[in-house]
């Protein structure tokens, strides 16, 4: 069987630096830092007091009361910058050319509507037991309901379902919503994912993990991947969306190509619930699979965006896995974690990430890893880490790294479209 190739025909996004493409973009070029003070909740007594909030929120700009009531806010995320990138690819309206039965949506979020969760359970109990949950509960909570109503909005009846794999739940959503349309069972799909992690449990929670970083004198540069000061990840939240589409479906009408997808690896690490495997195995073995899936060596890649979150185990795991899997060619490609800008936005990750990739390769521009001054000897500072600045290089492919607890690794594959 001949695969079908599949590109990208439109973006959005709703990120810490900014609610559209174009602001995200320039914020990621800029090396703009998108950690502050939380303002959601009052945080005085947690050990981390900021986050990678999204700025200047307010659904009402984009969805009306009766229809944002029954969405939780990872779900009004996920809707929003999925518009922005059905809009982008030209596909809104009865002029659209899209057959609704081969036009699908897969989206990825690693924890769902944890704040609508929070809430039911805190008026349980100040309710003293007494059982009166809202209607809307259950439909707010899961996480497969942005794929739901993403659906819904567009009348799409293809592929639709949710993926949940921790912090590689967006990327994995990309590689399902790859392989429908390459294995010629959809033409068009929406797919990306969505996270709204910045409650109290969330913050709370990975503090009792240890995970996050606890800088509240400077949470700006809080966020510094590869640094050897690095204490832990700055959550974030927000949303990204991807449209792919079957090449010779996106040509026919006129659509607007980006880049081409060209594959996707899985793996686990089957190490560890929270820890990467210390010789990055699951890393390296992720990353020899996206290559193998494309049908491309290692020379073929010249950026990497790596998970990169800013921990002290798991930037060396990939670094080490990075040199594993391109050898001497890991000195010519550039590497980056824009988790620096944006901080970790769990299950939407992979997405804005996968994003960045897609418009370092159109703009012919590296995003930085910004917040580096300290040199870590446990890495090869021979190795470019893009730090700080922004770098122009011509693209031919780039690989997008998420990895989430436990041990779940995927890599998504684009490059420049011919």
């Amino acid at each position: 069987m001949e695969l079908k190739r599949v590109v990208v025909t439109g973006l959005g996004a709703i990120t810490p630096l900014g609610n559209d493409i174009s602001t995200y973009w320039k914020g990621l070029v800029n090396g703009l830092s998108g950690a502050a003070p939380i303002t959601k909740f009052d945080a005085t007594n947690f050990k981390t007091q900021f986050a990678c909030e999204v700025k200047g929120w307010n659904v009402s700009e984009f969805l009306d009361r009766k229809t944002s009531r029954k969405m939780d806010l990872f779900a009004q995320y996920a809707v929003v910058c999925s518009d922005q990138a059905i809009e982008d690819a030209g596909l809104r309206g009865d002029d659209s050319e899209v057959n609704p039965d081969r036009a699908g949506v897969i989206w990825g979020s690693g924890i769902g509507g944890f704040q609508t969760f929070m809430n039911e359970a805190l008026n349980f109990h100040r309710s003293e037991g007494i059982p009166r949950f809202s209607p809307f509960f259950i439909p707010m909570m899961i996480s497969d309901i942005a794929a739901g109503h993403i659906s819904m909005r567009n009348g799409y009846r293809g592929p639709n379902f949710c993926t949940v794999s921790a912090c590689a739940s967006g990327t994995n959503a990309m590689i399902d919503a790859f392989n429908y349309i390459r294995l010629g069972k959809a033409d068009v799909m929406v797919t990306g994912g969505s996270e709204a992690a910045v409650t109290e449990g969330g913050i709370g929670g990975f503090n009792a993990l240890k995970a996050l970083s606890t800088r509240n004198d400077e949470p700006a540069t809080a966020s510094r991947p590869f640094d050897s000061t690095r204490d832990g990840f700055v959550l974030g939240e927000g949303g990204g969306a991807i449209i792919l589409e079957e090449y010779d479906h996106a040509v026919a009408r006129g659509a607007n190509i980006y880049c081409e997808m060209v594959g996707g690896g899985m793996s686990a690490d089957a190490h560890h619930i929270t820890a990467p495997h210390p010789e990055g195995l699951g890393a390296l073995n992720v990353m020899k699979s996206a290559l193998e899936d494309a049908g491309m060596v290692p020379e073929d890649v010249d950026y990497v965006n790596v998970h990169g979150t800013s921990t002290p185990l798991g930037d060396v795991a990939e670094t080490k896995a990075i040199q594993g899997v391109f050898g001497d060619h890991a000195y010519d490609m550039n590497i980056s974690s824009t988790k620096s800008m944006t901080g970790h936005l769990l299950g939407a990750a992979g997405a804005i990430e996968g994003i960045a990739c897609i418009l370092a390769i159109k703009y012919g521009i590296i995003p930085p890893t910004i917040n580096f001054k300290n040199t870590d000897e446990a890495l090869d500072s021979k190795l470019n880490f893009t730090f700080n600045k922004a770098q122009k290089r011509t693209l031919r492919a780039a690989l997008s790294n998420t990895f989430g607890f436990g041990g779940h690794n995927a890599s998504v594959l684009f490059k420049s479209f011919d």
